[in-house]
């Protein structure tokens, strides 16, 4: 279990130009919330902050597109992230913004600072320029080749593809974002952070100092980019949407958004401290405070090399204990992406599944990307919630209450006799708070949520083999004591489960009508969680199944964006050679009827159709069998070119060709008369 101490926790900043999705939930709020929640439940002093990124180049090509301001764009998506967090549970005790004057303050003195020591490299450099838009091309304004895996639309500072950061100028083909065009280089000036100063004190830091405490995909993500070499990065853009750089001669320029983003932590750690009336400095410069970084896989640079390169090169603040990130989510079996709208959006979920917050935390963290990349599907999902929140721990809960209420109206019995039985359920009880931090404090939330799964099942197990409805007919004095101890394992349950199910936690406290004052301690030191003759509530289900519709109603909406996708990344083949109009004439299509169809022996593709074309029914071997079904094309219209010469395939003479086309899945359709009264043999022209 964790002694007391101080912790400050923080949390990636999610950028504005979108809402949050599952994945941002699985990958870093969740695990960060779940472990904020831990440990102040065992009486730590916690702060755990976040905020808004809204400074960058993706937010300012956001609002040229829907032509509004770059502000307008993030007051929008910070109104919508901040209210889905706080739907979801997730407990920040401050979430602020980096357009907020107090981080632009902060970030700017800690520029000053670093400035003013010589901690940067002053150089004018060749940037890419875009005479067109008469602007530098900083970061995602430009598109082109990743030097490192060949991804053709890399971005100018980072390849999502393979996840390599990197400079503008280093891409391959490079194109503007902006207008499409080449860009050409100009000179311009700005500021570097020199991290190859840095490199022999990163590797002992992280790559020696943490190999046994760190994650292995965290420290091999951060060995791979030291054996690399590094070099100095510029800390400045030529921009105007951003904190501007706070010295003389650099007018245009703006501080780089990954400089200034993870300085957010500290200017919300600020204005949490000025609202409360609180020191901020111990959060970020007490040696004896731990700090803990929650990202996502794609962040790792940013936090494990370039961060605490800049918290050492200004010296006063701490160093993050740990940076535990976790993998990506994907979603029904591909990966997510916000532009291809395949994601499930948190603010678009509570309005198909209201009051399911806590079934879509427990499924993420049942689930969670911890090592490896994993898929959420609907179907897991639903088995989380049916198989094991309903049938294991709503089951055992809605048991207790539901008895207590019909045998003792509610109130909770003294117990008498104690057997081997009964002790050893106490025993286990109070070992699974240790088991369950110890899990939680090693970063292992999906197993952590099990061993929670499993304090619930041992519930089950001991009322199912104690049996009280069947032992009150006989021996009434032994059902109290069987009563009394399953309420403790509810009791228990309604304090562990918090971290994860914070919404079932205050329930189940309401339904047991329990004491806030009832700590994660107290359910290792106590064998009275809930006291003989207390007052509990009646039964309320605490979690209700989940229907197939419901969740055949997401994989449909997830097939729509699918087809959506298809459709309008469709490529439409060019026009062909131009030909006359004689040409055309010679081509006799007419009107037919698929009177018989069967498959061709041996092959995937073919099948022999008899077609009625008017003027005789003939012999037409076509490659539609992965489309259709022999039977259901009988009777089927169709449009057949009539005098092409015939051709045999697969040793059937074929007699001319059915006219076809694809649909947005990649299926075939037949070209067809739109009036069903038009007669075969009738000639289109």
């Amino acid at each position: 279990m964790s002694n007391s101490q101080r912790y400050t926790i923080t949390a990636a900043l999610p950028y504005t130009n979108g809402p949050v999705h599952i994945g941002h939930l699985a990958g870093v709020y969740v695990p960060a919330d779940i472990y904020a929640r831990y440990l102040r439940n065992t009486g730590n002093d916690v702060i755990y902050v976040c905020g808004s990124d809204e400074h960058g180049v993706p937010i300012t090509l956001k609002a040229k597109k829907e032509g509004i301001t770059p502000q307008d764009v993030v007051d929008k998506y910070h109104a919508i992230i901040k209210k889905s967090f706080q739907d979801f549970g997730i407990s920040f005790d401050n979430y602020s913004r980096t357009t907020a004057k107090v981080h632009h303050d902060t970030a700017s003195e800690f520029f000053k600072k670093l400035y003013n020591e010589g901690k940067f490299i002053e150089e004018a450099s060749e940037q890419l320029y875009d005479a067109e838009a008469n602007q530098f091309l900083a970061d995602r304004f430009v598109i082109g080749t990743c030097p490192k895996c060949g991804n053709e639309e890399s971005y100018g500072d980072q390849c999502e593809s393979c996840g390599t950061s990197h400079n503008a100028t280093d891409l391959i083909n490079p194109k503007s974002a902006i207008t499409g065009n080449v860009p050409t280089t100009k000179v311009t000036k700005h500021w570097y952070l020199p991290l190859d100063k840095y490199e022999k004190w990163l590797r002992e830091w992280i790559v020696e100092g943490h190999k046994n405490d760190w994650k292995t995909n965290v420290l091999g993500q951060v060995k791979s980019w030291l054996d690399d070499g590094l070099k100095p990065r510029a800390v400045t853009r030529d921009l105007d949407w951003g904190i501007p750089v706070p010295v003389e001669g650099a007018e245009g320029k703006v501080l780089y958004v990954w400089f200034d983003a993870p300085i957010g932590y500290i200017s919300s750690t600020k204005e949490w401290a000025a609202r409360e009336g609180k020191d901020w400095e111990p959060y970020w410069k007490d040696k004896n405070t731990k700090l803990i970084h929650f990202i996502g896989k794609d962040n790792i640079v940013f936090h494990c090399i370039i961060f605490p390169a800049m918290l050492k090169a200004e010296g006063s603040f701490i160093l993050p204990e740990n940076v535990p990130a976790n993998e990506f989510l994907n979603l029904e079996g591909n990966k997510i992406s916000t532009s291809k709208n395949w994601a499930v959006w948190l603010h678009e979920y509570l309005e198909d599944f209201p009051d399911k917050q806590d079934v879509l935390r427990y499924a993420l963290t049942a689930n969670a990307p911890e090592t490896k990349d994993n898929d959420f599907t609907w179907k897991d999902f639903q088995a989380r919630n049916n198989n094991e929140l309903v049938a294991i721990f709503g089951n055992f809960i809605n048991r207790v209450v539901v008895l207590t209420n019909k045998y003792y109206n509610g109130i909770v019995p003294e117990p008498t006799n104690f057997t081997d039985v009964d002790n050893e359920t106490l025993e286990k009880l109070q070992k699974f708070p240790s088991i369950i931090a110890s899990s939680i404090e090693r970063y292992r939330f999906r197993e952590a949520s099990q061993e929670l799964m499993n304090l619930a099942r041992l519930g089950n197990k001991y009322l199912a083999d104690e049996e009280p409805w069947k032992v009150i007919k006989t021996d009434s004095e032994r059902v109290k004591t069987i009563m009394y101890i399953a309420l403790q394992i509810a009791a228990s349950l309604s304090v562990v489960c918090e971290p994860f199910l914070p919404f079932t936690s205050t329930k189940l406290k309401g339904i047991l009508n329990s004491s806030e004052s009832v700590k994660w301690n107290s359910v290792e030191d106590s064998t009275e969680l809930i006291a003989s003759n207390h007052q509990i509530g009646k039964a309320e289900l605490l979690f209700a199944k989940i229907e197939d519709r419901e969740v055949q109603n997401q994989l449909d909406k997830l097939e729509a964006t699918k087809l959506a996708n298809e459709a309008e990344n469709k490529v439409v083949e060019p026009q062909k050679e131009t030909i006359e109009f004689d040409d055309f004439t010679k081509l006799d299509i007419r009107v037919g009827t698929i009177i018989e169809a069967i498959k061709v022996p041996k092959t995937k593709k073919l099948l022999q159709l008899k077609v009625d074309v008017g003027l005789d029914t003939r012999t037409i071997v076509s490659g539609i069998a992965e489309s259709f079904k022999p039977a259901e094309i009988i009777g089927q219209k169709v449009t057949v070119l009539v005098n092409l010469a015939p051709r045999k395939l697969r040793g059937v003479e074929s007699q001319g060709m059915i006219l076809m086309t694809d649909t947005p899945d990649g299926k075939l359709a037949f070209i067809e008369p739109e009036n069903d009264s038009v007669s075969n043999g009738e000639q289109i022209s």
